[in-house]
């Protein structure tokens, strides 16, 4: 397997969240792509280098979101290469930025790249972030398969919780809740934790894969509320077939992060739903036979 390019926390600690897991795109469900929140509207490198191209490229149709997405590709700083284990020549593809910069521009990490884009391909309790995947040297970098392994050199504290919480924000197509709360806001990441207190990272159950923000052995198990909840592999968790209650009624899932912010809480997936500011919510897990599952596109 090949060795996993390696985030420096310094860059990292410039987001107020980050996930690897959390969306159905191939890159994603291998461990191969990280999303980074910034603090603000612009998308801010996590990178150096040199931009090598910009391309503008179409994305599903949706009601709330832009018809187009944006590519940045930057060519990495040796510097850059050496402080990640990189290979020298590795490029970087850079996602859900408008561009302002231009091919030839050189770009510090904490640069503005551009303000973020809310493409149609997020889902659309999604938050606005920049995708950030690596290539090999020499090759496509276009191509939507081929992106090298990313780990995030990251201590992610694990928060025990207990499923309920009061809703402190309304969307149409999610709810987020007042717990738990993160136990030392804007000085470290924080994500729910597993029943074995390992922090959890995807969609769950809503994308087939997740992960987690510490090393597991393949075929270690993960449970949630008593509830067993994925098996690891290789690259992440394979989520089991459950289904995720809200108020004992099935809403989409959960969405799993790692948060440095505030306002941390947990976020709850649920499509079409009728709950207000200030209700009281109780979430568990249930074994399934028809799973809620969504797909790219």
């Amino acid at each position: 397997m090949t060795a996993p390019i390696r985030i420096p926390a310094e860059v990292v600690s410039r987001y107020r969240r980050f996930s690897r897991f959390n969306s159905p795109y191939p890159a994603h469900d291998t461990g191969c792509a990280v999303d980074l929140y910034p603090p603000g509207g612009d998308g801010i490198s996590p990178v150096a280098g040199i931009v090598r191209e910009t391309h503008t490229v179409g994305c599903p149709e949706r009601s709330y979101a832009a018809s187009e997405d944006h590519l940045i590709v930057v060519d990495l700083d040796e510097e850059w290469c050496r402080r990640t284990d990189a290979e020298p020549g590795t490029l970087a593809r850079i996602l859900h930025v408008t561009p302002s910069v231009e091919p030839g521009d050189r770009v510090e990490v904490g640069d503005a790249l551009g303000p973020m884009t809310r493409s149609g391909f997020f889902g659309r309790w999604v938050d606005d972030h920049v995708h950030l995947e690596f290539r090999s040297p020499g090759t496509n970098a276009l191509r939507a398969s081929g992106s090298l392994p990313i780990g995030v050199d990251v201590n992610v504290t694990s928060v025990p919780w207990d499923g309920t919480g009061v809703v402190v924000e309304c969307g149409p197509s999610h709810v987020t809740l007042d717990g738990p709360a993160h136990p030392d806001p804007g000085e470290r990441f924080a994500a729910i934790g597993s029943d074995e207190g390992v922090p959890l990272d995807g969609g769950l159950a809503h994308y087939a894969g997740g992960g987690a923000f510490a090393t597991l052995d393949a075929g270690e198990s993960v449970s949630l509320w008593g509830t067993r909840t994925g098996v690891a592999t290789d690259r992440g968790i394979e989520w089991k077939p459950i289904d995720v209650t809200a108020n004992g009624e099935r809403v989409t899932g959960l969405s799993l992060f790692a948060a440095r912010d505030a306002d941390y809480g947990a976020k709850v997936v649920c499509l079409g739903h009728e709950f207000a500011i200030g209700d009281h919510v109780s979430i568990d897990l249930a074994a399934s036979d028809d799973p809620i599952r969504l797909g790219v596109g």
